[in-house]
């Protein structure tokens, strides 16, 4: 596939566009609603091979350049974890645009290249099942097989994958207009089983996608997340509800059972997990820093020989100068946004110190970050990946930075 054929073509461009306009709109509106967002790789593969399908010179590159694109709509709506905090807490009254726009055009651009070095650590050289990925490239492998033949086995391969999309958007419309249940909340005491004053619940959803991804992530994944559903509800909820920590105080009693609990998970519970997120977290980068290590001197051999007239068109990586260069002008933007969000604040006298304590910071941090990510996205998909709890920790780690860096005082409480 080295010669003439198609692959970023200005159609599959303005395709991957409009979908990704499309699913961002979407995963948004899904994010703002129950806290999550979705893979759109899989769903956009199927789109654009459907679209493409009319144009007899149509390849699967070019498919998979569209969906490459609209993978951006799962990942830079996580903004959405972050930017409302700023209306929260009424340091903004609505979204400037381009101050949010340079902020999701920095931030995404920077984190593109940090898996450049990692695509070899964590794709190449390593036994994750990116479930996600890989049943992108199923559907795209099947689509072109079907295209290019009529085999019973391609057509029958296609037909499943178009049965099993439109159930699941079925399912999803019936539970939208509230003919059928797609979630399902609870709440309990436990005072039955002689555990006084405890209480615990369940949250049940069903989705048709997600049962695909279960498939597809394998058994000891499922069971890992089953025993952290089980630790939570199970051993960490009903304690905290008997024994509960004095802070953040709960504004709520036993007696309305389903707001007691419900605050218990979301101020306490939910960081318990954020923090065994933040050990696992660590064990993956000891565990990574040899594979990173690597990759990064496989990424210069490549571009190396890549000069030389020797490499692989797909095992060339953008060269490391381009990298630093196209990473140093995101730094810039970072700086001259943190500039401008400093100049109306009292901690303006400090605006020198604080930048160049939160760029280091950004790079750093947004490294480690990338690779979390992206060994989460690879053990158990992107739409399971816990985007809010690593969100959480980044803020937190920030908040111990800046404090150090700002001893807190009159003038930075205000």
């Amino acid at each position: 596939m080295d010669g003439k054929v198609l692959e970023f073509t200005l159609r599959g461009t303005i395709l991957g566009i409009l979908i990704t306009l499309v699913f961002t709109a979407a995963n948004v509106y899904l994010g703002l609603k129950v806290g999550l967002t979705f893979a759109t790789s899989i769903p956009a593969a199927v789109i654009s091979m459907a679209v493409l399908s009319a144009f007899k010179d149509s390849t699967i590159l070019e498919n998979n350049i569209v969906q490459t694109i609209a993978s951006a709509a799962g990942t830079l709506s996580a903004i959405i974890f972050v930017l409302p905090g700023l209306l929260i807490v009424g340091w903004w009254a609505d979204f400037p645009f381009w101050t949010s726009f340079w902020i999701c055009a920095s931030g995404g651009i920077l984190g593109v290249l940090f898996t450049i070095p990692l695509r070899r650590a964590m794709v190449v050289n390593t036994d994750l099942p990116y479930p996600e990925g890989v049943a992108a490239a199923e559907v795209l492998e099947v689509g072109e097989a079907a295209r290019k033949s009529d085999s019973t086995e391609s057509r029958e391969g296609l037909m499943a994958v178009i049965y099993g999309a439109v159930a699941s958007a079925g399912l999803a419309i019936v539970a939208a207009t509230g003919y059928a249940t797609a979630e399902f909340t609870r709440y309990f005491r436990l005072d039955r089983f002689n555990w006084p004053n405890a209480a615990s619940g369940f949250d049940m959803g069903f989705s048709l996608a997600l049962v695909g991804a279960g498939y597809l992530v394998g058994l000891s994944v499922g069971m890992a997340m089953l025993l952290g559903l089980f630790i939570s509800w199970g051993v960490a909820v009903p304690y905290l509800t008997a024994h509960p920590f004095p802070v953040p105080h709960n504004p709520f009693t036993l007696a309305d059972v389903d707001n007691y609990t419900d605050f218990i998970w979301r101020k306490h519970v939910r960081f318990i997990g954020a923090g065994a997120i933040a050990v696992a977290s660590v064990w993956t980068l000891m565990k990574l820093i040899g594979p990173v290590v690597s990759g990064v001197v496989s990424t210069l051999s490549a571009s190396r020989a890549a000069k030389g007239g020797k490499g692989e068109r797909t095992d060339t990586d953008m060269s490391p100068g381009a990298i630093a260069l196209i990473a140093l002008a995101c730094l810039a933007v970072i700086a001259w946004l943190l500039f401008e969000f400093l100049q109306p604040t009292p901690l303006v006298g400090r605006t020198t110190a604080l930048i160049a304590t939160a760029i280091p910071f950004v790079f750093i941090g947004g490294f480690l970050i990338a690779a979390i990510c992206g060994y989460m996205a690879g053990l158990i998909g992107a739409s399971n990946s816990p985007i809010s709890g690593v969100g959480i920790l980044a803020i937190l780690f920030c908040t111990l930075v800046l404090v150090a860096v700002v001893h807190p005082g009159a003038d930075a409480r205000q």
